[in-house]
């Protein structure tokens, strides 16, 4: 029995359609999602705020929040909750150029708008605080964006999100490149300077995404650490990648099992979800998987952690800590080898 919550978004349920090939799977209506996460173990279901509710900017405010409590009903009918909301800014024409780093005011009003909608959606779903997946917030030409004004756009936004619902959390999931070549917040250590810049730091955090540290060339367990040593870790998002390419949001610990480990170490080790956060897994099937075998992703996903959860629990800190002490590296990794293949 894990001592972890987990979550998970509707888009990790997807058709297989990518920039270089069409669907190779049918689209699954929303409540077949729920019914089927519940299923599977999940408590909580991540949005974005068009996940929750489509076609939103042709709605009114009181429309938009209307629509979101008939998703909230169906939360309910499968006893599972609302972790966050996410404005999905990178697939508007108004976004195509950065949303809130835009060099169009029109552009920037509209994405900050879509993020206070995502804050009614928010409270009508339940959910404690928005993601920030800041996709197009960088440059493909570097002379074409000053960085310094642009995370200031960044920080002003945020702060309006701050001023607009005095409750409301932010949690910034920073990547350093993809689908912008030069990203602006592009690591957790660039997630704690914008929240130190904001009106109220204590509000605003990181989500972690396993991939987005291997992306940026760092470890994700070093990541996640050091969003805990400063108790601004809200989520994470555990997946895995091979490399530095595209994000690949493979299912947590094919590729690096060590890695995930480790993840998994200092999660319990520093009681993460002790404050009611979610384990989230974002993580996509092989273009190749058939429809029947399209949520086996989080299946493994979801084993994997459990796998790991109970080699953590058997892991000696005691003498890990004694061969630390001596500096014997060599017999500390093997140890940890040793643990991971079950041999004694």
């Amino acid at each position: 029995m894990s001592k972890f919550k987990f979550s998970v978004g509707p888009w990790n349920v997807h058709t297989g359609a990518d920039s270089y090939g069409p669907e190779t799977r049918k689209p699954v209506d929303l409540e077949t999602k729920f019914a089927k996460f519940a299923e599977l173990g999940f408590s909580a279901v991540q949005f974005h705020d068009d996940d929750a509710v489509p076609d939103m900017n042709n709605m009114t405010v009181e429309e938009i929040k209307e629509y979101a409590r008939g998703v909230k009903k169906l939360l309910d009918k499968y006893g599972l909750a609302a972790e966050f909301v996410a404005p999905r800014l990178w697939m508007d024409p108004h976004t195509v150029d950065g949303g809130f780093m835009s060099r169009k005011k029109e552009d920037r009003d509209f994405a900050l708008w879509r993020a206070l909608r995502s804050i009614d959606i928010a409270n009508e779903l339940g959910a404690k605080f928005l993601v920030l997946w800041l996709a197009r917030e960088g440059t493909l030409c570097a002379e074409s964006l000053d960085p310094a004004w642009a995370t200031k756009q960044l920080v002003e936004a945020i702060n309006e999100m701050l001023r607009y619902d005095s409750k409301i959390r932010v949690a910034i999931e920073p990547k350093p490149n993809e689908p912008v070549d030069r990203s602006v917040c592009g690591t957790m250590g660039h997630v704690m300077a914008v929240s130190a810049a904001t009106i109220d730091p204590s509000r605003v955090g990181g989500n972690l995404e396993s991939a987005h540290a291997v992306l940026a060339g760092l470890d994700p367990t070093n990541e996640i650490g050091f969003a805990l040593a400063f108790d601004k870790l809200y989520t994470v998002h555990l997946n895995d990648q091979n490399g530095l390419k595209f994000d690949q949001d493979k299912s947590f610990g094919v590729e690096n099992l060590r890695s995930a480990f480790n993840q998994v170490r200092i999660l319990s080790k520093y009681n993460y979800g002790s404050k009611g956060e979610y384990v989230g897994l974002d993580v996509k099937a092989m273009r190749t998987t058939s429809d029947e075998d399209g949520y086996e992703h989080l299946k493994n996903s979801l084993a994997i952690f459990k796998a790991l959860e109970a080699k953590v629990e058997k892991y000696d800190e005691e003498y890990a800590n004694k061969l630390i002490a001596q500096r014997k590296y060599e017999q500390l990794e093997m140890y940890v080898l040793n643990l991971l293949m079950g041999i004694e």
